[in-house]
């Protein structure tokens, strides 16, 4: 089945995400915990998206007062879950949302945030085939906890069962529930209406939809997936986790695209970040949200990036850091203890070492010398500084802004410059420079005499 296909207003998605997370210790909810510079279920939505699940059927329930999870969702319509009373009492909040439930329905959770869109398209397709209700498990090298999926000769499911009620027999399976499904979108409120709560903690579990439908003489089934995918972010530690799983995606998918990473396990990735073809990076080098690199771009190791873009051709590093509103040219260099924020570097500029450039231009084939500062902020308000085409900045120059320093010209090394210099112009404000003859001799023996040294 084609994406396109499911694209189509038969497949709807609820996302529970309404769970604050004690475990990790935050006080924000753990679904806008970042992960590869995305939020836990940003992931998930987006992976939603790859499926084609129409936004305005993707449903998310939240809890009181949650702000900031409601703008992840945004512009997906979500419902409150104002008591905490377990997955099927949290997806039965969809149910105003869904008032004209699709054929298929899937549930999802949003801290698991890394299961793949042909995950859940195979879901969809076993759900289609006709199946009532479609389980994601996986096989564990270790289940132990886990509720386990009991399937017949003909590999249907028959039920879920928990560890703690599960026979010796049953212990020994190694398929395993996720908890995601997809059900048949007629079917589910009806089906989640009859769970009971009759369990240790009071709760309405989803599982128990399972059992429902087989009562009803309805086909259940099982889709598996991987592993690696089933991870659910419930502590700081399984967040670390999840990163690795993640960078290493990342990674894979960066060299199938063209790119060169020296040391693949240094570097580090966010979702949306582009890497051009004949890209090489070196390694510990960073890459936060919103980086885009050109082709053929040589990155040294030790840089740091994010919110920024980098022309075809340039080289970065070592150490470079290019904060978010750095634009860096065609053929450009930026060296290595060089930060750029809010500012243009265009084609063929140089900026070698030691420099900091923040809310300016360079212009067009400038050079600018090691320890150069654009001062850009008063103590009240950032300025800008203009550095025009081919100029030339010398060594330990502090460009005090608003600035600017016209195409051409040449600013003295260790000049501090406060008006605008000219085109073509050469402006010099150091200090005139005063040798005295055998000075230093004359105070080396003074300071003999004092300290009886030397």
């Amino acid at each position: 089945m084609s994406p396109q296909t499911l694209a189509a207003p038969a497949l709807a998605a609820i996302v529970l995400a309404a769970g604050m997370g004690t475990r990790m210790r935050s006080t924000r909810p753990k679904v806008t915990h970042a992960l590869a510079g995305w939020p836990l279920l940003g992931h998930v939505l987006d992976t939603l998206d790859a499926l084609g699940t129409p936004a305005e059927k993707t449903v998310v329930v939240v809890g009181p007062d949650m702000p900031e999870v409601e703008a992840i969702a945004t512009p997906r319509p979500t419902v409150i879950q104002a008591e905490r009373l377990g997955t099927a009492h949290a997806a039965l909040q969809a149910r105003p949302a869904l008032p004209a439930p699709p054929e298929t329905v899937l549930i999802l959770f949003g801290d698991s945030p890394l299961i793949r869109p042909q995950t859940l398209r195979a879901m969809v397709a076993r759900r289609a085939a006709g199946a009532a209700v479609v389980v994601l498990g996986f096989r564990a090298d270790d289940p132990t906890g886990y509720g386990r999926l009991v399937t017949d000769t003909d590999g249907d499911l028959k039920a879920i069962v928990e560890h703690k009620d599960a026979t010796e027999d049953q212990r020994a399976i190694s398929l395993c529930n996720s908890g995601v499904m997809a059900v048949d979108g007629t079917r589910l409120f009806g089906l989640l209406d009859r769970v009971g709560n009759t369990n240790a903690k009071g709760e309405y579990y989803l599982t128990e939809i399972v059992a429902l439908a087989r009562a009803d003489g309805l086909a259940c089934a099982v889709v598996e997936g991987d592993e690696s995918e089933m991870l659910g972010i419930n502590t700081r530690a399984q967040l670390a986790a999840a990163g690795r799983e993640v960078q290493g995606r990342l990674r894979l998918m960066a060299m199938e695209g063209g790119a060169t990473l020296i040391d693949p396990d240094t570097v580090f990735l966010s979702m949306d970040t582009r890497l051009g073809r004949d890209v090489t990076v070196g390694p510990f080098c960073v890459f936060g949200p919103g980086v885009t690199i050109g082709d053929g771009v040589e990155i040294k190791g030790f840089c740091h990036f994010e919110g920024c873009a980098v022309e075809a051709g340039a080289i970065l590093g070592p150490y470079a850091r290019l904060r978010p509103g750095a634009a860096v040219g065609e053929g450009a260099h930026i060296g290595n203890f060089v930060e750029v924020k809010k500012a243009s570097v265009e084609d063929g500029a140089k900026v070698n070492h030691l420099t900091y450039i923040g809310d300016a231009r360079v212009g067009a084939g400038a050079n600018v010398g090691a320890g150069t500062i654009t001062c850009n902020y008063d103590g009240f308000a950032k300025h800008h500084t203009d550095i025009g085409a081919g100029a030339f900045i010398g060594s330990n120059a502090a460009l005090v802004a608003p600035v600017t320093v016209g195409d051409g010209a040449i600013v003295g090394a260790g000049s501090v410059v406060t008006r605008d210099v000219p085109a073509e112009a050469l402006a010099v404000t150091r200090a005139n420079q005063i040798n005295r003859e055998g000075w230093a001799a004359k105070f080396r023996a003074h300071m003999r005499r004092l300290t009886g040294k030397g």
